[in-house]
């Protein structure tokens, strides 16, 4: 019994840390968010995640969840429309969830080459925030999908945020830019 109990703390330390699913996640050091306010985003995505793999095990690794703030962000490639529309239902019905943005595609709308564009796209934006002094590249998640890019993060600032899409809009070859990022201040429960 003792073993289970420490496994089961190890899990759940690890996935407190600020390494995501999506590579890098927000950073503690430069996250306004309260460990109370982490801790609660982090058990709704975990949630999230498992009740994905038991609907379907290929889901643990083509659709990836993203909480901030109670906010579900998804991203991901399945196969038909239908999967969509039941992943979206299941985002909605995790306890806590105050919105849910779904970026999910559908395999048949990509090639090698929109892939290897993709890629690109998210490394050039990546580093341009990593290389600007005036963002914290570690508080967002960069998602491009058939050249559209999907931002999720926190900004400190609305001259933050402002920041981080003038360096996606300089990217080329972009089609559009879908930002969701909140400023330190409107997090719901800073509010109280």
């Amino acid at each position: 019994m003792r073993k289970i109990a420490s496994y089961l703390i190890v899990f759940l330390l690890y996935s407190c840390s600020s390494i995501g699913q999506f590579g890098a996640g927000v950073d503690i050091t430069f996250d306004p968010r309260t460990i109370g306010m982490q801790i609660d985003d982090t058990i709704m995505q975990k949630n999230l995640s498992a009740r994905l793999a038991l609907a379907n095990k290929k889901y643990f690794i083509s659709i990836q969840s993203k909480v901030i703030d109670g906010r579900i962000f998804l991203t991901g490639k399945v196969d038909e429309p239908e999967e969509k529309i039941k992943i979206t239902k299941m985002a909605w019905e995790t306890k806590g969830v105050r919105a849910v943005k779904n970026a999910i595609t559908i395999k048949g709308n990509t090639n090698f080459k929109t892939t290897a564009k993709d890629i690109l796209i998210t490394s050039q934006l990546r580093s341009a925030l990593i290389f600007n002094k005036k963002t914290k590249a570690r508080n967002y998640t960069l998602e491009t999908i058939n050249k559209n890019i999907y931002i999720f993060g926190i900004a400190m600032d609305q001259s933050e945020k402002e920041e981080v899409i003038n360096e996606a809009n300089k990217i080329y070859d972009v089609k559009k830019i879908f930002p969701s990022i909140y400023l330190a201040t409107e997090l719901s429960r800073n509010k109280l």
